[in-house]
């Protein structure tokens, strides 16, 4: 029997994750702990010696939630980086003078998120960012000054819900919501000129078209469109005539990253995430580049950071059975230097492959998921979580996932299984959800399940059904709609009442609202249908055991979505436990919270599943 895999190597911070190097390539900062909190560090680096680890300090400050998001200014003097309070997402910018280690916050607005917009070599102290100060459901684009810290309004939103920028950093590009559901890509000439329809993107092709960059002579759009086809591809649109040029697509999955050339602003390696990702390489000047670097690891490479001169790229390695490594690949030698590993911990213990497989569903749709067996051997007969992914308009994929070796390792087999709706297999199949939350979607679980039953592998008596935000809705709507299948269930901020999970999004997304109710349901006029497909509606069919873990502060799935289906709970006398975390958004990021969580819901797998579970 393998050794059990301490919760904390599993859940608790990452020894080292993110690096990010400076845009004169001297310098290395990246994420790690400081008393247990999550903050920038810094190291000098060079091609000749590496990572000078014993010069590595601390640049930041965060004592609360940790810092999970940040990037270097391109005048290499400032990094900057976002933090929330207590997960309710709205995101204020901070940096830090390296110079001075003086530190501001420079969006200091109560209830208003930032975002990121562009940042340019070529205006190394200017960044163009997001606030919706003036309508929480918009945000308007603002140019800071890293120099002053000063803010002015570039360009006010009349409803458009995403920009781009050239690389003048000119806000060039814009995506304005339909009433449909459609989108229009909106672009101008110039700042002082008119929007212009360049691109109608159909209801049916919104969460598989998406924008890349403008080129470098701002005449041609890079994107990655489903429009006219059945797969996102990556297309070139000419901006003054529409003509579109086809650059690399996949018929069986969509495009899910491009490497840009940051000088020529030229595609040069693209991503296909099949089982496992596929590299279709259209610059031949980066050919043995990828050959090089696919030879450091047998991993599946992705592009993590470069210097402004790209002499130097960093690169991280999708792992199934170890910790993430990060290497530094040196250009002009064609050589990878290993940098660290995520969580080393994890090298001393026995970890489990994830092993894709496909079925075909009761009405004959054709599903892709990835099973993750105990490493002890057992393939028959075994205790099953199947563990639903978010979203729904995401995707499961292969690499190193800390709940799919947890689960393994305390003698589970783990499904992962990319349900229809989910994202990356063409829009079809993510078309294929639509209005189908609680109906086909869940059908694909149940077959899911079933298909692991006929192959042997799952003893039906002892599945549980466990997941997060639209997979915590699936776990309740496995415990209430299909309540013959699953001996147990675990909801993390799922909702539990369609209706209401709509009414109450966070006012951000109301430009994305038809998207809503065209893939789900509107609550003004589809009330008793999204009530027919709401967990809480059959709360009294529950008959088993269920945990459900909350975030007080979460914007996306509110607070009275776990207290509603923890109601009726308590009404029906069902066995059930409730964690609120009064700290806590969509999800959990303080390590604390993360150890009670996981320790309470390894207890109860074990107690209804007969699993292992770590004193």
């Amino acid at each position: 029997m393998v050794e059990l895999i301490p919760r904390n190597v599993l859940f608790g911070n990452p020894e080292r994750v993110s690096p990010r190097l400076s845009p004169d390539g001297t310098r290395l900062a990246w994420i790690a702990p400081k008393d247990g909190v999550l903050n920038v560090w810094l190291a000098p680096v060079s091609p000749q010696t590496g990572v000078d680890w014993a010069e590595a300090e601390v640049v930041t400050n965060d004592n609360d939630r940790g810092i999970r998001q940040f990037a270097w200014a391109h005048d290499n003097r400032h990094l900057l980086y976002l933090q929330d309070t207590g997960g309710d997402e709205n995101w204020r910018l901070h940096d830090v003078d390296l110079a001075t280690m003086q530190r501001r916050d420079l969006t200091p607005f109560d209830g208003v998120q930032t975002q990121i917009v562009a940042m340019e070599r070529d205006f190394p102290t200017e960044v163009l960012i997001g606030l919706n100060k003036d309508n929480p459901e918009l945000h308007d684009v603002y140019r800071l000054d890293l120099e002053k810290g000063e803010l002015t309004k570039e360009v006010d939103n009349p409803g458009f819900l995403a920009w781009i920028a050239d690389s003048k950093l000119v806000v060039r590009g814009a995506f304005a919501p339909q009433p449909d559901g459609a989108i229009v890509a909106m672009v101008r000439d110039s700042a002082d000129d008119d929007w212009r329809e360049l691109l109608r993107i159909p209801a049916e092709d919104a969460l598989t078209t998406d924008p890349v960059t403008f080129s470098a002579d701002g005449r041609s759009l890079l994107m990655v469109s489903s429009v006219g086809a059945e797969t996102a591809r990556l297309v070139r649109i000419d901006l003054s005539t529409g003509a579109e040029e086809v650059l690399a697509a996949d018929p069986q999955a969509d495009v899910s990253g491009v490497r840009i050339d940051p000088e020529t602003r030229e595609p040069q390696i693209v991503v296909v995430l099949r089982d496992r990702s596929e590299y279709i390489v259209l610059d031949p000047s980066v050919a043995d580049d990828l050959t090089a670097i696919r030879a450091l690891h047998h991993g599946d490479p992705s592009f993590v950071s470069a210097d402004d001169a790209e002499r130097t790229w960093l690169i991280a390695f999708t792992n199934d059975t170890g910790p993430v490594p990060y290497f530094a690949y040196d250009r002009a030698r064609r050589q990878g230097s290993f940098l660290f590993e995520h969580q080393p911990a994890l090298s001393q213990y026995t970890l489990a492959p994830m092993v894709p497989f496909s079925l075909r569903t009761r009405d004959g749709l054709v599903i892709h998921g990835y099973a993750t067996f105990p490493p002890d051997g057992q393939k028959a007969g075994l205790p099953t979580v199947l563990n639903v992914h978010g979203g729904p308009w995401a995707r499961d994929a292969w690499g190193y996932d800390p709940e799919a070796q947890w689960l393994a390792n305390r003698g589970y087999l783990c499904l992962q299984v990319n349900f229809r709706g989910s994202t990356g297999y063409g829009k079809a199949f993510v078309n294929a959800g639509d209005r189908e939350w609680g109906a086909k979607m869940q059908d694909d679980l149940t077959d899911t399940v079933a298909h692991a039953v006929a192959e042997g592998w799952s003893d039906p008596k002892r599945v549980a059904i466990y997941g997060g935000s639209y997979g915590g809705y699936a776990a309740l709507a496995g415990a209430t709609f299909t309540p013959g299948i699953y001996c147990c269930a675990v909801d993390i901020v799922g909702p539990a009442n369609l209706k209401t999970l709509i009414e109450t999004v966070p006012p951000y997304w109301a430009p994305m609202i038809a998207q809503f109710h065209r893939r789900v349901g509107n609550p003004e006029q589809d009330v008793e249908f999204l009530w027919s497909r709401s967990p809480l509606s059959r709360a009294d069919q529950i008959s088993i055991p269920l945990l459900i873990a909350q975030g007080a502060n979460d914007p996306r799935v509110k607070q009275d979505e776990s207290e509603q289906i923890v109601a009726a709970l308590k009404e029906a006398g069902i066995e059930h436990e409730y964690l609120l975390f009064p700290d806590e958004g969509h999800g959990f990021a303080k390590p604390a919270n993360r150890m009670i969580f996981y320790a309470a819901a390894e207890k109860f797998l074990a107690h209804y599943l007969g699993g292992r579970a770590e004193d």
